[in-house]
């Protein structure tokens, strides 16, 4: 009696960790997590435009920081900029829920495997992080992203085996650019778009942002990556200054002008294509 009881008690409990496990996979796939997905990625567009513009400023001397935080200071300072950087807010932590579903219950148009779980989960907790900015902001920060970026790697850098972290560190963001890159080159962003619902004008307007747009923020990612491990094997964290420094360090070399100009083109038209992506990518 006792063993059939003690059986029945752990088949009630498997039930019941199945039905919550289903429960909370359909929660994942609800309406609420779609908004909050094309809430998250239309923020994300609108970021990497400014950006862009930002770092077309910066190649012409025209304007200082060009990173997510010296975009969101852009709205701030307009017109219900401060509605419109909550807002922005609002959309990345949406687009932070929804990595992490894609991180616990599989990412749509990739297979089973473990490696794009993980890369949802990293992008959720990078757009945490820029939903923590933004409301940074509104609570008055004016700190520089990029200087922020440098006194986190003198702060890991200052602790025992901190260098070699912030290495490491540097080279993932380094071949995820890379990764990024090569991914644009042979458009297979594509796969997340249901093809047969798509219109030609539109379908080709995907291809060519996406594919310029994904190589050229995945090779200033690359440079910035670059920048932190240099940061580290030099011992000097004010070489670690994130997205801000990268295009600075373009604008830097023998005709960099043209080379940032390159890379604004290349954000903007990410940017936009993050907005086709808000409207019909499969979420």
């Amino acid at each position: 009696m006792s063993t059939a009881t003690g059986a029945g008690g752990v088949t009630q409990r498997a039930d019941g960790a199945v039905r919550a496990a289903h429960a909370a996979r359909e929660a994942a796939g609800s309406r609420p997590v779609d908004w909050a997905a094309r809430a998250g990625l239309t923020a994300r567009g609108i970021v990497y435009l400014l950006v862009g513009v930002l770092a077309l400023l910066v190649a012409l001397g025209g304007h200082e920081h060009a990173d997510q935080k010296g975009a969101l200071q852009q709205v701030l300072a307009r017109p219900f900029g401060g509605l419109l950087v909550g807002a922005m807010a609002v959309g990345f932590a949406g687009y932070a829920v929804w990595r992490f579903s894609e991180a616990a219950f599989g990412v749509t148009g990739e297979g089973p495997g473990a490696l794009p779980r993980i890369q949802s989960l990293v992008r959720g907790l990078v757009y945490a992080g820029l939903s923590v900015v933004a409301v940074s902001l509104l609570l008055g920060s004016r700190q520089p992203q990029s200087a922020q970026s440098r006194e986190a790697t003198a702060r890991v850098m200052s602790h025992p085996g901190g260098q070699w972290l912030v290495g490491v560190v540097g080279a993932v963001i380094a071949v995820t650019g890379l990764v990024l890159a090569w991914q644009g080159l042979r458009a297979r962003f594509m796969r997340y778009f249901p093809q047969s619902q798509l219109g030609a004008p539109v379908r080709t307007a995907a291809l060519v942002l996406g594919r310029v747009g994904n190589v050229g923020r995945g090779l200033v990612f690359a440079l910035a990556g670059g920048l932190v491990v240099a940061a580290a094997w030099t011992y000097d964290p004010a070489k670690a200054g994130g997205l801000d420094a990268a295009l600075k360090t373009l604008r830097d070399r023998p005709y960099g002008g043209w080379l940032l100009g390159l890379a604004a083109l290349g954000l903007v038209a990410f940017g936009a294509y993050g907005l086709i992506e808000a409207r019909y990518r499969r979420v």
